[in-house]
């Protein structure tokens, strides 16, 4: 007997976090399903996976992309009753993205017509619900087309139409679906997207809760997320072994573990220290040779971390990787052991002259255990496209260690931090060298003053600058940050610098 070949009729419904693989096919898909209005650019689905991928979903059915639902996560009592669509979600980035608050908000759902009976709406629903349920939120909130509500315009208000939906003697394709899924009216809001012409743009506000929501203490009561940061003005000296930089490494160490820091936070290049017994003065060989006590460094920083609970920003070392080329490179050794890097982007002058350094190519953000953060090197702070890659991809703090050698050169590492700082709405801080190695042809003299900046405004420490050096000697500068007041100010303070940014007329292109 022949056995029927089954695969010939299975066909495949799954439903996954988005890829950036699909955005071309969602794009596409959008303008199937709100014709006449804006559909999603690039960049903000590339925004939406970036900042928070697990609340991204589509629904995949015999390999094709047949629908797609977006969201965030917010504290929704921080918005006003009236908010747009714009409002929450930050002109559709989701910078505003809050992993600590309590609501997820829907931005979008969207189903192709041709696949409208196979409750893929309902599917997705259930794939957020699930969400909610595993990230212990409180509930889903989400502004609703009414999209039918155009043809009663004439004959009702919007609070009559929705009325007579609720009690089914009107059909309309979303507020229907949405009751039916167990979402509750909250209230109607007018202007919530200017382009849905069908609804008269309003949207009604919808939510459900989560039933096995658990109240946290965390969450009811925390007014404060500190962040304590050591950085350490570090003199360079000669010395005359490897253990010589590791003593004194270590004594910094202690410093900023006995104050409690979460941060220590070193200079750039300051393993160049390591020249002072190193017999060859070529430049280029010299560097060569330094590449040589990498696996130390990095063995005594991992060891460090751990031994005193501390995350360690280690300052940068230059390091000889696999095409024999020589980087830039800053380590975050952080207190579980764990390790990560990031490559200087943008080389000086005397790096390429006198070493040969090649530069890297990726603006990388991490998660700590207070945040993500980002590390951009020396002279990467003077470009204000790193910064602001590093805060759209969710960095509250960037640490740059730097080195320069005369008040000129650190005028500019300094003025651009807080430029930075300023205009991303973030903190930044800034670690340099002092000090002299005449044994080091590039690195003679150094200069610096180093600080933990803020933004500009009435919440943070006067004149933007919450610790600073003192200049040119060797000290350690301890501040706390707070992340609670950051993210307040990012809402609703006097300036509102990435809310505010003009989309529609610019934006910053990152090539991976």
């Amino acid at each position: 007997m022949s056995e029927l070949d089954l695969s010939r009729f299975e066909k495949k419904m799954i439903i996954r976090n988005m890829q950036r693989k699909d955005i071309p096919e969602i794009i596409s898909l959008q303008g199937k399903c709100f014709p006449g209005m804006d559909p999603w650019k690039e960049e903000h689905l590339e925004s939406h996976i970036s900042i928070f991928p697990e609340g991204q979903f589509v629904a995949e059915y015999d390999g094709e992309i047949i629908g797609s639902c977006s969201s965030l996560i917010i504290n929704f009592d921080e918005y006003d009753d009236r908010h747009t669509w714009a409002d929450v979600t930050d002109n559709g980035y989701i910078t505003n993205h809050n992993p600590d608050g309590y609501n997820l908000y829907g931005i979008e759902v969207m189903v192709h017509p041709a696949y409208r009976r196979m409750k893929i709406g309902h599917r997705l629903y259930e794939e957020r619900k699930e969400l909610v349920r595993a990230l212990n939120l409180k509930s889903i909130i989400i502004g609703g087309r009414i999209p039918n509500y155009h043809k009663h315009a004439d004959q009702m208000s919007p609070r009559e139409y929705v009325n007579e939906v609720s009690l089914h003697i009107i059909y309309d394709p979303v507020l229907s679906f949405q009751l039916l899924n167990g979402f509750s009216l909250m209230r109607i809001n007018p202007n919530y997207l200017p382009d849905d012409v069908q609804s008269n743009k309003y949207a009604t506000l919808m939510e459900w809760n989560n039933v096995d929501y658990r109240p946290t203490s965390k969450r009811f009561y925390k007014t404060s997320y500190p962040v304590r940061i050591c950085v350490v003005q570090y003199m360079m000296r000669q010395i005359k072994s490897f253990e010589d930089f590791a003593n004194q490494v270590e004594y910094f160490t202690d410093v900023a573990s006995d104050a409690e820091s979460d941060f220590a936070v070193f200079p750039e290049i300051f393993t160049t220290q390591l020249l002072s017994f190193l017999d060859e003065k070529t430049p280029s060989l010299a560097i060569r040779k330094l590449t040589e006590f990498t696996e130390d460094y990095i063995q005594l920083f991992t060891d460090l971390a751990i031994r005193y609970n501390i995350n360690i920003i280690g300052g940068s070392h230059f390091v000889k990787e696999d095409d024999d080329k020589i980087y830039n490179i800053a380590y975050l050794f952080r207190r579980d052991g764990t390790i990560e890097k990031q490559y200087k982007i943008h080389i000086t002058p005397n790096e390429r002259k006198w070493w040969g350094i090649s530069e890297g190519d990726e603006v990388k953000v991490f998660n700590t255990d207070c945040g993500k953060i980002a590390i951009q090197i020396c002279y990467d702070i003077e470009f204000p496209e790193l910064a602001r890659i590093a805060t759209d991809k969710g960095a509250n703090i960037i640490f740059t260690p730097f080195c320069t050698d005369n008040r000129e050169g650190y005028l500019r590492v300094r003025y651009c931090a807080q430029a930075r700082a300023i205009e991303n709405q973030i903190y930044t801080v800034i670690s340099g060298t002092v000090g002299n190695l005449p044994q080091a042809d590039n690195m003679d003299i150094q200069y610096a003053q180093s600080g933990i900046f803020s933004p500009s405004d009435v919440e943070f420490a006067r004149d933007g600058i919450i610790g600073e050096a003192n200049a040119n000697i060797e000290m350690v500068q301890i501040g706390d940050v707070d992340l609670e007041v950051l993210r307040r100010q990012r809402q609703d303070g006097t300036v509102l610098h990435l809310k505010d940014r003009r989309h529609d007329v610019y934006r910053i292109e990152y090539k991976k």
